[in-house]
């Protein structure tokens, strides 16, 4: 049965029902926080977890019923405590300020992105006792002048700056040289305090079954082309595509169905402006890439973005109801073998491989820049809550797609459905 109520504050409501192991967690979280409060130095919890694993939702609770303690209980440790929720996707931070218009407990002003609450707090010489972190992978770990951050690490300074800090954590969504993650580089941060960790592991986003949630982990991360599992359309509407255009038209038909259905894409597409917009080209298909959202509505809301091609800064942390995603040129088949090739010449997302003065050796360089393309694909296929369809630019990796959806015994429905 599909869920037709599509708003992203919906989906990262704090009265959505959690599970018991998402309730125990958030309670820990809280027990954790108020045993460190009293302390004179920092401490620290982290939320490990793959797309979809209900990492947000579980943030939403918990600073909900923070913020309520600290306005409206003085029997409780947290009243009076002065508390932020940061996130630096700006789609996401929309939502949540939407959230906080709905309930009196939250203030719009509880939300903000790192760089301008570090700002803040500098210039008023304050610090907070709480900072909860949605996305932290996308932290900035050195300074961006163009983002008026003067700092080396984003997290460094915000644990600088608080009694508490939570943070949520994925490896496999760090996109960009300026936000680059490792759990080893984590570590090195948040194990000077005290610090605890929790890891999710239950997909609640896909209804996928698990052999297909491995097969997607396993094409990204093992850069490997396994055989589908059998079960891969079981309760869920899984395809792969020799024409892209047919991928769209069957996109604007569940979009029609069930709406929040739409078009995404990896990088690799030059630019090439076309009446003022970029166009991403794939035979009869013929699609602009998603323009800038001046809105307060995330991109995937607005009706008329069933007409772009999504990216990783748009659909990043948001459910999709069905996506057909376009592997794009930087993804091909090694030739005579079942392994896939990261073409960096190709990636044409320029602000992404930024050089760091931290990072000198060449080919540690291009081992982090190959995974960052396979986390950005990682991203994408993550998105579709009922169905997940693929057409890839690369002919040989498209034939053996196709050869493996049938040998799986996989077949798509009639042209039209």
């Amino acid at each position: 049965m599909i869920d037709t109520s599509n708003a992203a504050i919906d989906k990262l409501s704090p009265f959505k029902q959690l599970t018991p192991e998402q309730e125990n967690l958030v309670e820990d979280i809280l027990d954790f926080t108020a045993h460190h409060l009293k302390d004179d130095y920092p401490a620290t919890y982290t939320i490990v977890g793959d797309a979809g694993t209900g990492k947000s939702v579980v943030l939403s609770q918990l600073f909900d019923r923070l913020q309520k303690a600290a306005r409206k209980d003085p029997a409780s440790p947290f009243y009076q405590t002065t508390n932020y929720f940061l996130v630096n996707h700006p789609e996401i931070l929309k939502v949540y300020r939407e959230i906080a218009g709905h309930l009196p407990e939250l203030y719009k002003k509880d939300f903000a992105r790192p760089t301008s609450l570090i700002n803040q707090l500098d210039k008023k010489q304050e610090k907070i006792d709480v900072a909860i972190i949605d996305e932290a992978h996308l932290l900035l770990s050195k300074p961006d002048h163009y983002n008026n951050f003067y700092h080396d690490n984003q997290l460094v300074e915000i644990i600088r700056r608080a009694k508490v800090v939570v943070i949520v954590f994925d490896q496999y969504q760090v996109l960009r040289m300026k936000s680059l993650w490792t759990p080893e580089r984590l570590h090195h941060i948040t194990d000077q305090y005290p610090h605890k960790e929790y890891h999710l592991t239950k997909m609640f986003r896909m209804n996928a079954t698990p052999q297909l949630v491995d097969w997607f982990n396993t094409f990204t991360n093992n850069y490997q082309l396994s055989p589908l599992p059998q079960n891969a359309r079981n309760h869920y509407d899984f395809r792969i595509y020799d024409d892209a255009e047919e991928m769209r038209q069957a996109i604007v038909r569940r979009n029609h169905e069930v709406g929040l259905s739409r078009i995404l894409s990896t990088s690799g597409y030059p630019s090439t402006l076309d009446g003022g917009k970029h166009y991403i080209k794939e035979g009869r298909f013929k699609m602009p890439w998603d323009q800038y959202n001046y809105t307060v509505t995330p991109w995937a809301e607005l009706p008329q973005t069933i007409d772009e091609v999504g990216s990783i800064y748009t659909c990043q942390g948001f459910d999709l109801n069905y996506t057909g995603i376009i592997l794009g040129p930087p993804i091909s088949q090694i030739p005579d073998t079942q392994r896939l090739q990261i073409n960096l010449d190709r990636y044409t997302d320029t602000e992404a491989f930024k050089k760091r003065a931290d990072l000198t050796d060449p080919q540690e360089i291009i081992r982090l820049e190959k995974r960052m393309i396979m986390n950005s694909l990682n991203v994408l296929f993550k998105r579709g809550v009922y169905g997940t369809y693929i057409y890839a630019h690369d002919p040989l990796l498209r034939q053996t797609l196709c050869q493996l959806f049938s040998a799986a015994g996989l077949h798509l429905p009639k042209k039209g459905d």
